[in-house]
């Protein structure tokens, strides 16, 4: 009991030590109940909800769009080419024509008027060539071979009483006086029949041929100008295709020139589309790749064709610089209309069952291009090589693995982050 009792019993304690004893308790208190804080909120702290996706295989198709116009291949189109009143029309919208087939007729009275003035001009012309080159009129001609023939006779007569005169002469009968009257009456007679054949044929020189030569080709050409006119009353078709448009109507009256149409025919097996991309997507275009096209007008049909000429350069369009794309139509039917606007969509690559993620999952930094995949409810930062993309979905060359979780993005507005604790959401 004595051993026991010494035990129990308190020691003595000095005055400093009963005065620290307070505040040490305090502060292990203090520091208890912070620690216990610090592994209460460690425990229960929330975890961000983000949105998640798995890494998986699928089909990637890349594509541009763009607006465009249809435009036919083969394509007649008739314009007024005088002034005139649409006498006839022999065919309807969308019938089927053969070349040389006559399509609409014009009633021009001008031209035939015209046509009429300038062959009249040209048989003057040629008249007057005609004189030219055969040395004048009938009437002169004749005068002139009158008058040669006269001259010859009269040389004949003088030239029988120069030679009478000579034996004359040598007789003794007449005088040198009478012989030489009788010779220069001959040289007379010479001169003016040589003046005669002269004026008959060189009446005219070169430049009077060349002039007229001119005179006659102007004629003809203002003739065929107006018979190309008449001609052009009588509209055909050079080409085999259908008839898409007929703007006018039966008397109606028709200016003439270039803006004034009066049918159009095209063959609408032979379609291309002209479309305009705009600068940043010229470099992911090429000869060849497909394209898929629809029209507004019906909405539930779609085309086919695939590029022809990619653009080669740029240029300005209004106000957008763009590159010009032609695009042929590989299955086109009577129900796409040339000049109609479509809309086209290039496909520029495709990736048959590439790992892929959503394109919300890949965020981009000095570093390059990354991912936040998740292990064990938080974010891991994981450098990722991209390939292709679509509007939806990102190709994945390295990085991830098929299986793996990425994230989205929160549900909340609060950013994502390297180790980051989460709650994933599908």
């Amino acid at each position: 009991m004595s051993l026991i009792y010494w035990q129990m019993k308190p020691m003595a304690s000095n005055p400093e030590t009963r005065r620290g004893s307070p505040f040490v308790l305090w502060g292990t208190g203090i520091a208890v109940v912070g620690l216990g804080l610090f592994l209460l909120r460690f425990l229960t702290r929330e975890r961000i909800s983000v949105h998640t996706a798995p890494v998986s295989y699928q089909d990637l198709i890349m594509t541009t769009p763009a607006n465009g116009k249809v435009e036919p291949i083969d394509e007649f189109e008739a314009h007024a080419q005088t002034a005139g009143i649409v006498q006839d029309i022999y065919v309807s919208p969308m019938e089927k024509v053969r070349p040389g087939q006559l399509l609409l007729r014009m009633d021009d009275a001008d031209a035939k008027a015209r046509l009429a003035s300038a062959e009249s001009a040209l048989q003057a012309a040629q008249l007057a060539m005609s004189e030219i080159e055969h040395g004048g009129t009938q009437d002169e001609r004749n005068t002139y071979e009158g008058d040669l023939s006269r001259s010859k006779i009269q040389r004949e007569q003088d030239a029988g009483s120069l030679a009478a005169l000579e034996k004359l002469q040598a007789q003794g009968d007449a005088s040198p006086a009478e012989v030489a009257a009788a010779r220069h009456r001959l040289a007379m007679d010479d001169s003016n029949l040589q003046s005669i054949e002269k004026h008959s044929t060189q009446r005219y020189d070169d430049a009077d041929r060349a002039r007229a030569r001119a005179a006659v080709d102007d004629a003809q050409a203002a003739v065929a100008a107006a018979q190309s006119a008449v001609a052009g009353d009588d509209i055909r078709t050079p080409i085999a295709g259908t008839v898409y448009n007929i703007p006018v109507s039966r008397y109606d009256y028709v200016p003439a020139g270039d803006n004034n149409d009066l049918i159009y025919v095209a063959d609408l097996n032979r379609l291309q589309v002209t479309a305009y991309f705009d600068e940043p997507e010229v470099g992911n275009l090429a000869d060849g790749q497909p394209v898929k096209i629809t029209w507004e007008a019906k909405p539930s049909k779609v085309w086919h064709g695939h590029i022809t000429t990619a653009p080669t350069t740029i240029i300005t369009y209004g106000t957008r610089n763009v590159g010009e794309c032609f695009i042929s139509v590989d299955d086109p039917t009577s129900d796409l209309l040339p000049n109609t606007n479509v809309t086209v969509t290039v496909t520029t690559a495709q990736r048959l069952q590439v790992l892929s993620v959503p394109r919300e999952a890949v965020h981009t930094d000095s570093a390059g291009s990354f991912v936040y995949r998740v292990i064990n409810n938080k974010l891991v930062r994981t450098p990722v090589q991209v390939g292709i993309y679509n509007l939806t979905r990102e190709e994945i060359l390295s990085g991830l693995s098929e299986g793996d979780t990425v994230a989205l993005n929160a549900t909340t507005n609060r950013d994502l982050s390297n180790g980051l604790q989460v709650k994933p959401v599908e």
